[in-house]
């Protein structure tokens, strides 16, 4: 039985707001160490599944060069199909930028014919779950399925973000709508399919064909199955799954990590999530630091005084003489000065939040208001960055200085104009 995986990887991920600004959604940095597409690259190296397609689009040179040949992963084979980054290109037959999920497996389809599967996984490079893919297809296998769709059960105030599934006693899908307006279940679609390679060629063929189509698994392809009665299964999935796709869920999931017990063990050996790691010295913690509830990952430095409570730390991240980090998130090599405040926020790479500034804030009631800090955005000594408020990339003092009383509103956009 041969399984080729094809991991969708070309998401521009624009309610990320700025995590987004200079990389794919699916390289975005996630827990201290990772990027969120260890987690299914992981799930399939641990699911025995060594042939793997990455399809990118938007901004790939971040996932190129995390990626590189796939030597973390033991994806650095050919015999086996190995890992295979594509991006879309002009030829002799021209291509062009994917119009949907299904179109960009259509105009990779040679790569995956390629080793003749007998089995294709679809999977997001955007989701944070784990999985033993083995299962899944000995399932579709048992099913004599043409499809096999994962799902989960959401609440019905969260169904409408979702492909919602109607099924039968024996789990066969008898309808499927994408992000229906009135949803008429919480059977949710994971976008995770399993399909018979020959049958996914037929309909991958037919659908190109169709000039009404979007060209989307989730939007056309399924639903068309679904009403032709052919055999779509649901598979039903019981584990922690989310879509990282919004600052809020972003967010959440960090805290998800750091729950007792937490959403996913990443201590658990006998499912090891994979990446590429950087080499750097050991955490340092200060005589009168304090760190609560935490992760904090190598080469972070906590200073005399500090205070980390319920945060994640990636590596190189610097917190001064009694700055105060709280239910935040913050990637590589983040400055935080003497004194600084930072209250639920997300601050990207290399950023730097001068002393005794104060950005975000925890709310006790109502919405989470996560404040966002850009790549490389400097945030001047002394100002209060309201809750709720992004900053831009690679922002300077000059780029504040309108605001005199070295206040910036909540729910402010300062050097961003994209939608959260």
């Amino acid at each position: 039985m041969k399984v080729k995986a094809v991991i969708l990887a070309g998401g521009e991920g624009t309610r990320l707001a700025t995590l987004t600004a200079k990389r794919a959604k699916p390289a975005v940095p996630f827990a201290g160490k990772y990027r969120i597409i260890d987690f299914a690259l992981s799930n399939c190296v641990n699911s025995n599944i060594f042939d793997v397609l990455i399809l990118t689009q938007y901004r790939p040179h971040s996932l190129n060069d995390h990626i590189e040949r796939g030597r973390p992963w033991d994806l650095d084979r050919s015999f086996t199909g190995g890992v295979q980054i594509l991006q879309p290109f002009k030829g002799r037959l021209d291509t062009d930028w994917y119009a949907g999920t299904a179109d960009a497996v259509t105009q990779n389809l040679s790569f995956v014919r390629r080793g003749r599967p007998d089995y294709v996984l679809i999977l997001s490079g955007d989701h944070i779950y784990e999985m033993d893919y083995d299962v899944l297809v000995q399932y579709h296998r048992d099913k004599g399925a043409d499809a096999t769709i994962c799902v989960i059960s959401v609440p019905l105030d969260e169904a409408s973000r979702y492909g919602i599934l109607g099924v039968d006693d024996d789990l066969r899908v008898t309808s499927f709508v994408e992000k229906p307006e009135n949803p008429p279940s919480t059977l949710a679609s994971m976008g995770v399919y399993v399909f018979t390679y020959s049958v996914l060629e037929q309909l991958l063929s037919e659908d190109r064909e169709m000039k009404d189509s979007s060209h989307d698994f989730g939007k056309d392809i399924i639903p068309r199955m679904v009403a032709e009665q052919m055999a779509v299964y649901a598979y039903s999935y019981g584990g922690y799954w989310i879509d990282v796709g919004t600052i809020d869920a972003f967010w959440e999931a960090h805290m998800d990590l750091l729950a007792s017990p937490p959403s996913i063990n990443l201590n658990d050996r006998t499912w090891v999530i994979h990446t590429k790691s950087e080499e750097r010295a050991p955490v340092y913690i200060a005589n009168g630091a304090t760190i609560r509830n935490s992760m904090v990952t190598h080469g972070c430095v906590i200073s005399e005084g500090a205070i980390v409570e319920r945060s994640v730390l990636s590596p190189g991240v610097f917190v001064g003489p009694n700055a105060v980090v709280r239910e935040s998130v913050i990637l590589n090599d983040t400055y935080i000065e003497a004194g600084a405040t930072v209250d639920r926020c997300i601050i990207d790479k290399i950023a730097v939040i001068g002393h005794d500034a104060h950005v975000g804030a925890i709310s006790q009631v109502g919405e989470l208001r996560i404040t966002c800090i850009g790549k490389n955005a400097h945030v001047p000594a002394g100002f209060t960055i309201g809750a709720g408020t992004i900053l831009g990339t690679d922002l300077r003092a000059e780029d504040f200085s309108a605001y005199k009383d070295k206040v910036v509103p909540q729910n402010s956009k300062v050097g961003y104009s994209g939608k959260k």
